[in-house]
């Protein structure tokens, strides 16, 4: 017979083994996850902060005749490192800090671990394949807009696929 309590119901697998479900349990106690409209924004922000570095760092090469190829590498690579070691050393990046978010690893966790991290923001690489990345891009950035909106916790497919990380507001 079952154990008294169980209503013969077997326990969930333990979090992050299969059939747990799609989505992890909610981050911190009082914390609620970020919207897409405040994610897009501190994303544009951080995006132009990046391309900064990107542009600074590409633009004495601009005469090279690899230039072009250089360049698509570095807009993909430099804002790749940006998100990852702002996420991993600070648990927020400037644009998300100064919006008053930050990124949580799997269950609440303070921070994600740069594996974490790096899945999460990998589809930022997609920008550096040849005249075919921009769409790419666009189509995951397209996904991820609406997984977040539709889930209950506000994680889009790049949270789930981290494990469970989370954006949060506060």
């Amino acid at each position: 017979p079952p154990p008294p309590g169980s209503q013969g119901y077997p326990p969930p697998p333990p979090y992050g083994q299969p059939g747990y479900g799609a989505y992890p349990p909610p981050g911190p106690v009082g914390q609620e996850g970020a919207g897409v409209w405040i994610r897009f924004a501190a994303r544009l922000i951080d995006g132009i902060l990046a391309g900064i570095v990107v542009l600074l760092i590409s633009l004495p090469l601009y005469n090279n005749d690899s230039y072009g190829i250089f360049a698509g590498v570095i807009s993909g690579l430099i804002p790749f490192a940006y998100f990852v070691g702002f996420e991993v050393s600070q648990g927020w990046t400037p644009a998300k800090k100064l919006l008053g978010l930050s990124v949580h690893g799997p269950g609440g966790a303070a921070k994600p671990t740069a594996q974490q991290s790096a899945i999460r923001n990998a589809f930022m690489l997609l920008s550096v394949i040849p005249w075919v990345g921009w769409l790419l891009g666009l189509i995951a950035d397209i996904v991820i807009a609406v997984t977040i909106n539709s889930s209950p916790t506000k994680q889009g497919k790049h949270d789930e696929l981290a494990g469970g990380t989370q954006v949060v507001k506060g």
